[in-house]
């Protein structure tokens, strides 16, 4: 076979998790280390048109890369990546071979004959030019021999599939890489560029290999070091150049590249997220833009059922693209399934109008304040209604569940428990109640404005003034703790909120309360436990 070459995109792809701003030693630390390692191309990062900022792998011109390099590597080739309509190319300096060597020119797949024509006018100025076909997924067999005959034309250093949204399963890569390398010039190197929403991003790096195991074509395979990169992530490079080296007799740096990650990666790892989620799995199911998975996520907390029907109902052409308006119908589609509750809410006036009620949130104070709440239970003698948990602890009388997660942990893991007193649910989280489970629209006690609308404490109380309820007491509104178990009185709850801004989402939920307040003057609220909101009426 042709020869392997290992590409290392550590500094683009991984621009997506830290809006590229990996810092002056980082970037320095990790071209070196790759090109110490032996790495046979490292992608240093975009080449965008604003200004270079220090410490940023968004570039303006190769020349600000220089910088950030010690001796050039013979073994490495430096390269750079641009979007084919997001940078202006009468920008772009005949290369002098101080930076990059190489750029490389990625294109939707509606626009790859302007996309090659953009890598036509980058040749003319001296530099290597490499291909990657975004999506190539989308590409049908007479498409991708359309696409072989342009890049034979334009003769560049080689054309990368690329798995944009992580969808491709072995049989996939097989059918693409079968019409390319019978069709594309055998000087052309074929590449390869996944994404791991499926967990197969090594798995199919290593099909594409062997597939081509018996040509005497050059390949070029992507991989970044601990698989950073927007979304799931990449194949990851330690796991890659080990795999060569076993396999292929290729003569990576192991400890080289086990020292990049000590000293450049555990910071990033330590503050940021990517890889394998099931948020990034659904996107991976349908071909779908991670921007939609990002804005839901962000935006409203979406849990994975939501996620899958809100994506499920966009058609195959709107996943592949972001249309955040059009999203957010479908979120609230989704979320306001209408249903006649006229009956559920004169039956829920009937047992709470003019009452006490007391409202067992999920906080931890329910369990460090266990005597004085049950002591309030026994002298007040309120409606004692759960919020959005079981509280094995304490009789309840009601259970209000705004969240589907909620409603199948809590009737899963609290059998006995959960059967006991009846259920409020809401319509986003079921249309018919079974039983004792009375069934409130959605969108009576929602109000918008926040990016955290759905609080279970806030919409119950909204709910309860509808009610005419009076008088509330609530015990285990707590606040977030930063660490997400110490917040609860049962640290398996299912996660709603997964960012860790725990001190932002404190501060919103504190705003809602006391919008609630100024807007209910009827409704006298009073906390049994401590706080962080208590005094918010003041």
């Amino acid at each position: 076979m042709g020869k392997i070459q290992l590409l290392d995109c550590t500094l683009r792809d991984g621009a997506y998790i830290v809006n590229s701003e990996f810092g002056t030693p980082a970037i320095k630390g990790i071209i070196g280390r790759m090109q110490e390692a032996n790495v046979d191309i490292v992608e240093c990062g975009w080449l965008k048109d604003p200004p270079h900022r220090e410490g940023c792998s968004y570039f303006h011109v190769p020349s600000d890369l220089e910088r950030y390099l010690g001796k050039k590597s013979q073994r490495s080739l430096l390269v750079a990546m641009i979007d084919w309509d997001r940078y202006d190319l009468s920008a772009l300096p005949p290369c002098d071979g101080k930076s990059i060597d190489a750029i490389r020119v990625v294109f939707p797949y509606a626009h790859f004959r302007e996309g090659i024509e953009v890598g036509k006018e980058i040749a003319k100025k001296g530099y290597r030019v490499f291909f990657q076909a975004a999506n190539t997924l989308q590409y049908s067999d007479e498409d991708l021999k359309e696409l072989a005959d342009c890049i034979n034309e334009a003769r560049p250093v080689s054309l990368s599939v690329v798995d944009t949204f992580g969808a491709m399963y072995h049989e996939d890569v097989e059918r693409i890489v079968k019409v390319l390398d019978a069709r594309l010039d055998p000087s052309i190197k074929l590449g390869f560029h996944s994404h791991n929403n499926q967990q197969l991003s090594f798995s199919l790096t290593q099909r594409f290999i062997e597939l081509l195991c018996g040509s005497a074509r050059d390949i070029v395979v992507d991989s970044s070091l601990c698989g950073m990169g927007r979304g799931a992530g990449n194949t990851t490079t330690e796991l890659l150049a080990n795999y060569l080296n076993l396999k292929h007799h290729a003569n990576y740096d192991m400890n080289v590249i086990m020292d990049a990650i000590d000293v450049y990666m555990q910071p990033f790892l330590e503050n940021f997220k990517w890889g394998y989620s099931i948020p990034y799995f659904i996107a991976g199911m349908y071909c779908c833009h991670v921007n939609n998975i990002a804005y839901l996520l962000k935006n409203h907390r979406t849990n994975a059922r939501d996620m899958r029907n809100i994506i499920g109902s966009l058609s195959p052409e709107e996943r592949r693209h972001y249309d955040y308006d059009l999203l957010e119908s479908k979120y609230l589609e989704n979320q306001s399934r209408v249903v006649n509750d006229k009956e559920g809410m004169s039956a829920l006036e009937k047992a709470f109008g003019h009452k006490n009620v007391l409202l067992i949130a999920p906080g931890r104070s329910t369990i460090d304040e266990e005597p004085k709440i049950k002591k309030f239970i026994e002298e007040r003698r309120p409606i004692v209604l759960g919020v959005n948990a079981v509280n094995a602890r304490y009789a309840l009388d009601y259970l209000i569940l705004t969240n589907r997660a909620r409603y199948d942990y809590a009737r899963t893991s609290y059998r006995e428990e959960f059967e006991k007193p009846a259920k409020i649910l809401l319509s986003n989280v079921k249309t018919e109640g079974d039983g004792r489970e009375i069934v409130i629209n959605f969108d009576r006690i929602v109000k918008r404005g926040w990016e955290h609308f759905d609080n279970a404490v806030i919409l119950t109380l909204r709910l309860l003034e509808k009610l005419q309820v009076k008088e509330v007491a609530i015990a285990g509104f707590d606040g977030f703790k930063h660490k997400y178990a110490e917040s609860y009185a049962d640290p398996s709850l299912p996660i709603l909120k997964s960012d860790g801004k725990w001190d932002e989402l404190n501060a919103e939920i504190l705003e809602m309360f006391r919008d609630f307040c100024l807007k209910a003057k009827d409704l006298r609220v009073e906390f049994v436990t401590e706080s962080i909101f208590d005094g918010a009426r003041k």
